[in-house]
C-alpha cells in the first residue's frame, strides 16, 4: 500500500523520568499498511516511546503526526480516538473481571451494560473464530493462564478496530505455534491496510514478520533498515553497540552426583483437578535439564512444588529428594525458606507476581529471602541495611541493571532489568539446585547472552539447573538433556543433538513419533 503521508510520524520526541533520559530527540516515520519493528536493549526506551504514542505518557518535547495530521495524544482515550490500539508487555487486565468484561472495559456503548455485553459477546466470538484466539468469554482472568491472558489483550485491541496497532513484546508468553498464529493474524491485518508496530527483542521475529525495523540504543534512535536489506548480526550489533554472540557457547556437560530425584509426584489443585500426574525426574550436579511444554501443562506447578510455593496448591503426594535427603511437601518444612536452606534457588516464571515486590526498592528486592543471613545482621538484632545496599549496588553493576540505582523501585525498571534483579539475587547465592522459569522472557539480545553465560557458568561450577522455557531454541541450545511435559506428565526425554523443534513440538502436543514408530 502506498501513500504520500506516513501513518505515524514522530518528530523530536524526548522524555525524562527524573535524572533518567528515557527518550532523546527521537524521530521515526512508519509507512501505512506495513509491519514496522522496533528493537533495542531493555532500557533503550522503545516501550516509553510507544507509551507516548498511545497516550500513557506525555512527551516533554516533540510532535506526533497521524496520517499527516498533527495530533495531541493526551491520554489513551485520545489515542483510541486517533485509531491507535496497544497491547502492553505487562497486561492491563482486571483480574477479577471476565474476559468479556475486560474486552469492553472503556469501550462501552452507554450506561447500560447489557446491550454492550451482548454486542461484545457476538463480536468476540467472530474475532476468536477468525483469528484462532479462542478464549472462553465468561472465564475470569485470574483463573486462566498467561497465554490466554495475552490473547485477551490482543482481542481487546482488535475489538476496538484500531487502524494502528502497537504490540509490546506480544510473544513473551506464547508458544512457538501460538506466535506463528499471531504473526499470521498480523499479516492478515496488514493486508487489510492496518499499520502495525512490533516491539520485540527476538531477531527471528523481526526478520520473519516485519517490513522495516528501527533500532534504539540508550534512549536514541540509531538506525532504520528495510528488513530484507539487513540481518540478525547487524541488528544485534546496532542494538548493543558491539558484536554479540547469537548462540550459547558452552562445553559438554560433565554430570556429577545426583542432586534432585523426583518420584511419582502428583499435585491436585484446590478445585480438585490433577495437575501433575506422577512425575519422575532426576537431575545431576553440573547439568542443565530443560523442561519444554506448552504453558498450562504442569511446568508451573512443578516449579512451585520444588520452590516451596505451597499455599496456592492443593494436595501434593510423592517424594522429592535433594542431595539424598527427603524434602517436605507440606507445612513450614516445605516452604520457600526451607527450600532456600536446602540450597535451592528459584527464579519464578512471573517475575512481577512471584519474584519481586513492585513497590519496594531494588536493594530490598535483591535481599528478599536472604535478609536473615548473619552477614546482614548487627548485634544479632537488626538488619544492616547499609551492607544490603552495598551488596545490591555490586550485584546491579555486575548484572548490568539499568539504571544501577538501588533506591529505584522495582516497578520503575523495564521488564528485562527486573529479571536481572531476580537472577542476581538467586544466582549469586551459588545454589546447589537452581530452578529457572522463563529466564529470558521479555529480555533483550545483549541481556540474553549475559544470562545464558551466567547459567552455564553456574552449571560449570557444579550446580544442577532445571530450566523451564517456552522458547524451544533456548531449550535446545542451553540444555544438556530435554524433558517434555504434556497434560501433567513427562512425555519423553531427548538429547539436544538428537532432536529438533519439530519432534519437540509433537511431544508438546502429546504425540511421540518414536514410540509410534516402535509400536508400528
Amino acid at each position: 500500500m502506498s501513500s504520500a503521508q506516513p501513518a505515524i510520524e514522530l518528530i523530536g520526541i524526548s522524555k525524562a523520568f527524573g535524572p533518567v533520559q528515557a527518550n532523546r530527540d527521537i524521530s521515526i516515520r512508519v509507512a501505512p499498511g506495513t509491519i514496522h519493528g522496533i528493537i533495542g536493549e531493555n532500557g533503550a526506551g522503545k516501550s516509553t516511546l510507544m507509551s507516548i504514542l498511545y497516550g500513557f505518557y506525555r512527551a516533554d518535547r516533540g510532535e506526533i503526526f497521524i496520517n499527516g495530521r498533527k495530533t495531541d495524544i493526551s491520554d489513551s482515550q485520545a489515542a483510541i480516538a486517533a485509531g491507535i490500539g496497544m497491547v502492553f508487555q505487562h497486561f492491563k487486565l482486571v483480574e477479577n473481571f471476565t474476559v468479556l468484561e475486560n474486552v469492553i472495559l472503556g469501550a462501552e456503548d452507554g450506561a447500560l451494560l447489557r446491550p454492550s455485553l451482548a454486542k461484545a459477546r457476538k463480536e468476540l466470538a467472530a474475532l476468536s473464530s477468525e483469528y484462532g484466539l479462542d478464549v472462553d468469554p465468561d472465564a475470569v482472568i485470574e483463573r486462566i493462564g498467561v497465554g490466554f491472558q495475552q490473547r485477551v489483550e490482543i482481542l481487546k485491541a482488535l475489538y476496538r478496530r484500531a487502524d494502528i496497532l502497537i504490540l509490546d513484546e506480544p510473544t513473551g508468553v506464547l508458544t512457538p505455534a501460538e506466535a506463528d498464529q499471531l504473526f499470521r493474524i498480523l499479516h492478515r491485518l496488514k493486508e487489510e491496510g492496518k499499520t502495525i508496530i512490533l516491539i520485540t527483542h527476538k531477531l527471528r521475529e523481526i526478520m520473519e514478520a516485519t517490513d522495516t525495523v528501527s533500532v534504539m540504543r540508550r534512549g536514541e534512535m540509531v538506525a532504520t533498515r528495510k528488513t530484507a536489506e539487513t540481518g540478525p548480526e547487524e541488528l544485534a550489533e546496532l542494538m548493543v553497540g558491539r558484536k554479540v554472540l547469537l548462540r550459547v557457547d558452552k562445553t559438554p556437560a560433565r554430570p556429577g552426583a545426583e542432586v534432585l530425584a523426583i518420584h511419582d509426584l502428583k499435585v491436585t489443585d484446590p478445585a480438585g483437578v490433577l495437575r501433575l500426574k506422577g512425575i519422575d525426574l532426576t537431575l545431576r550436579a553440573g547439568e542443565i535439564l530443560g523442561l519444554a511444554g506448552v504453558a498450562g501443562n504442569g511446568q508451573s506447578e512443578l516449579l512451585e512444588v520444588l520452590g516451596g510455593m505451597l499455599p496456592a496448591l492443593g494436595t501434593v503426594t510423592g517424594s522429592i529428594r535433594m542431595q539424598g535427603r527427603d524434602l517436605a511437601l507440606t507445612g513450614a518444612a516445605g516452604d520457600g525458606k526451607a527450600r532456600r536452606a536446602a540450597q535451592i534457588g528459584h527464579v519464578p516464571e512471573d517475575r512481577q507476581r512471584a519474584g519481586l515486590v513492585m513497590d519496594f526498592f531494588a536493594w530490598e528486592n535483591i535481599a528478599f529471602g536472604y535478609h536473615a543471613d548473619t552477614a546482614y545482621q548487627r548485634s544479632g538484632l537488626f538488619m544492616d541495611n547499609g551492607a544490603l545496599r552495598r551488596e545490591a549496588a555490586d550485584k546491579m553493576d555486575r548484572y548490568d541493571v539499568r539504571p544501577p540505582d538501588p533506591w529505584l523501585k522495582a516497578k520503575n525498571f523495564s521488564g528485562g532489568n527486573q529479571q536481572k534483579i531476580v537472577l542476581a539475587r538467586e544466582i549469586e547465592r551459588k545454589p546447589a539446585l537452581l530452578l529457572v522459569g522463563q529466564p529470558t522472557r521479555g529480555v533483550d539480545i545483549g541481556a540474553i547472552e549475559f544470562i545464558h553465560k551466567e547459567i552455564v557458568a553456574l552449571r560449570d561450577a557444579g550446580a544442577a539447573i532445571l530450566l523451564v522455557s517456552v522458547e524451544l531454541d533456548e531449550i535446545l541450545s542451553l540444555s544438556d538433556r530435554i524433558a517434555v511435559m504434556f497434560d501433567g506428565r513427562i512425555m519423553g526425554e531427548r538429547l539436544p543433538d538428537e532432536t529438533d523443534e519439530k519432534e519437540l513440538g509433537l511431544l508438546m502436543a502429546g504425540m511421540d513419533a518414536r514410540a509410534s514408530g516402535e509400536a508400528a
